[in-house]
């Protein structure tokens, strides 16, 4: 499989909304393995489509330990149905590279999606499940994790973001 390219913030592209998947092909399948092949090569827990410059409703997932049998989930047209439970976790994500901080995310949620073949599915899922949900689906509605932080840790992270990028240069 290939691995993508994983856009970086301020990448305008990661602002696009998603559109909804209709076509359930071997395109989205080849698609959905080289997602899985890019996130774990990053190394990291979710990867959305957006991520790697395609606006369509479509996620990875793999929230296993290191010493557990893998565990994906594939996300297409989520939705979540309740939620409950908020806390503040700690969150990064490979398209904000050497950058955490904590936000607000439900604990425990209901989840509506459709796997890989088009076949509806519902999952319940709390802790770090259901942290990385709510964040993939920021993503493909446009946003990321930052813009859950106050305006002082935004500013405080576009001034990190902006020296890094100036020493790569």
């Amino acid at each position: 499989m290939a691995l993508l390219t994983i856009l970086h913030d301020p990448d305008p592209r990661l602002r696009i909304p998603a559109k909804p998947v209709s076509r359930f092909d071997a395109a989205l399948r080849r698609l959905i393995e080289d997602m899985f092949d890019t996130m774990y090569d990053a190394p990291g827990v979710g990867l959305a489509a957006t991520q790697v410059g395609i606006a369509q409703r479509i996620a990875v997932m793999d929230c296993a330990g290191k010493d557990e049998p893998p565990q994906k989930i594939v996300m297409i047209n989520p939705e979540i149905s309740e939620a409950e439970d908020q806390q503040e976790m700690e969150e990064g994500c490979l398209s904000i590279p050497e950058y955490r901080d904590k936000v607000r995310r439900y604990n425990k949620l209901h989840l509506r999606a459709l796997d890989a073949e088009g076949k509806p599915y519902e999952l319940q899922a709390e802790g770090l499940l259901a942290q990385a949900i709510q964040h993939e689906i920021d993503h493909l509605d446009g946003k990321l994790y930052i813009d859950r932080l106050s305006s002082l840790k935004r500013e405080r992270y576009k001034k990190k973001r902006d020296k890094l990028a100036k020493h790569a240069a």
